[in-house]
């Protein structure tokens, strides 16, 4: 990953002197701070399971392609008693045993006319017992019948455009891109507030040595002020003056420090699943700041914000995603023509035994099974079904549902553009006034240390009075600190304007490759 010199120059690298008491300290740039965030911060790992869950989604839609298989058996048995005819000849009696063995597969083709196919498999054996008629004998029959085929349909209205399955597969497949930009949105986020973070941790650092020169300059003002007051040249008053300076110093040094602590604890928030781990480590920025104008252009930023802005592409997704509901709902209009087409194969096997009793030879599901592979009889079929909903109130309504939401999408979309033009443009000004701040801030502590360096020389020769020396020291640090931080505003105005544009990845050097 690779920073663009812009955002990574950066200056104040400065150590304090109480750094030491820290148990370990560790220098960083804002690139090993960014790459340490993107592998270690919990949001981002919380949402990069986002487009794994869209990805099973999307596995999980292409079931309406899976084929259902099925197997059934019934075996039956049926006794029929002996009748006696009005010829007093008695009817034997006979014990019939039946079989049904059958299969099936059906399913839906993958393909865009939504076909759909049966496959079935039919084995019935039949063995039949006659009772003998006074003569003690039996007789046999042993039977099979079976068939074999495929039936086909094809949707040519209702189902024939987009269907269910394809329906779904289209906006899962939608979904993965829109979590996909979930996954860049907080890429961009948290590369953002590493980066914000990181200027704030700069610029309290910075402020840290500002105010240990104040207390310097107080000191030794103070300091020379005692010797004057020793040798009767100067009023106690004064010396108690700048003893007041040095204690307000003191103050706003320390609370240099606890803003530098504060923005320690929110940058190792951002770099690390386990807070605990690095509460102890020092981290201060090693970044050399060296503020450059930078070409700023609407047109072109503009430009950036509506083609790379992830809110942007999910808003696009959507509407894209509402165009496939709404050729959904329009097909669901039609009525249901369906053409069907059916082949199949039949057999049919009879054996029968000897009057004496004796089992019939020869296997009729044998024989069966040879007529259906053979295809000794074969049967076709072609028909259509015509079926349409009286009134199809429920498909109107939807489709009517489903156009509306278009097209309150489409104005959300608009809103979406215009709030990003908007971002853009207030980040630019934001930048622009940063900088312009920075030259101001610049030639004001120029001045300030001009105007302190001459007034302390007029108390030297007794033409100025330890007020006015301390004013000018006030003004003097109140200028450094304004300096920096208006140095820092400028990067993280930087940084803001990045993001709005969503460019910030691209400007770090980032690639997001799919697994």
């Amino acid at each position: 990953m690779k920073l663009r010199s812009l955002l990574l120059a950066s200056g104040v690298a400065l150590i304090p002197s109480w750094a030491a008491d820290a148990v370990k300290t560790r220098d960083v740039t804002l690139e090993q701070c960014i790459q340490e965030a993107f592998e270690n911060n919990l949001e981002l790992k919380i949402v990069r399971y986002a487009p794994d869950l869209a990805d099973l989604a999307l596995e999980g839609s292409y079931s309406a392609y899976d084929p259902n298989f099925g197997f059934g058996y019934n075996g039956n048995r049926a006794d029929n008693p002996s009748q006696r005819q009005i010829t007093s000849f008695q009817a034997p009696a006979n014990v019939s045993y039946t079989q049904q063995f059958n299969t099936s597969l059906s399913g839906l083709l993958p393909t865009e006319a939504g076909t759909s196919y049966q496959l079935t498999g039919n084995m019935n054996p039949v063995r039949s017992r006659v009772g003998g008629n006074g003569a003690g004998f039996l007789q046999y029959q042993d039977s099979a019948f079976g068939n074999a085929g495929i039936a086909l349909t094809q949707p040519l209205l209702r189902n024939l455009w987009i269907d269910q399955a394809r329906w779904a597969i289209s906006l899962n497949k939608k979904t993965l891109l829109q979590e996909e930009q979930t996954v860049r949105a907080q890429m961009i986020q948290t590369a953002t507030d590493v980066q914000l973070v990181y200027y704030n941790l700069a610029a309290a650092m910075a402020s840290i040595e500002v105010q240990t020169k104040a207390v310097e300059l107080a000191e030794r003002l103070l300091t020379e002020n005692r010797k004057r007051v020793e040798v009767g040249a100067m009023a106690p008053l004064e010396s108690q003056q700048a003893e007041a300076q040095v204690a307000s110093t003191r103050a706003d040094l320390i609370q240099a420090r606890q803003n530098f602590g504060t923005a320690q604890n929110n940058l190792r928030r951002l770099l690390t699943t386990d807070y605990s781990e690095i509460r102890d480590t020092q981290v201060k920025p090693s970044e050399k700041f060296s503020p450059q104008p930078y070409p700023f252009s609407r047109p072109e930023s503009w430009s950036r914000g509506l083609t790379m802005r992830p809110d942007v592409l999910q808003s696009q997704i959507e509407m894209e995603k509402q165009n496939v509901t709404v050729r959904f709902r329009r097909n669901q209009l039609f009525p249901q023509l369906d053409l069907t087409g059916s082949f199949g194969v039949s057999a049919n096997q009879i054996a029968f035994g000897n009057t004496n009793g004796s089992p019939p030879l020869g296997d009729p599901v044998g024989g069966a099974f040879d007529q259906l592979g053979n295809a000794d009889y074969k049967g076709y079929g072609v028909g259509a079904r015509f079926t349409f909903p009286l009134g199809n109130v429920g498909a109107r309504s939807a489709f009517q549902t489903a156009k509306i939401t278009k097209e309150r999408l489409i104005l959300r979309h608009k809103q979406i553009e215009q709030n990003v033009m908007r971002d853009i443009d207030n980040s630019i000004l934001v930048a622009e006034s940063a900088y312009g701040r920075i030259l101001a801030n610049r030639e004001a502590r120029a001045y300030a240390e001009a105007a302190l360096d001459a007034e302390q020389k007029k108390l030297e020769n007794g033409k100025s009075t330890t007020f006015e020396v301390l004013r000018l020291q006030r003004d003097l640090t109140s200028a450094r600190s304004n300096e920096v931080r208006s140095e820092l505003d400028y990067y993280a105005a930087l940084s803001s304007l990045f993001r709005d544009e969503g460019s910030t990845l691209e400007r770090l050097g980032v690639r997001i490759t799919a697994q």
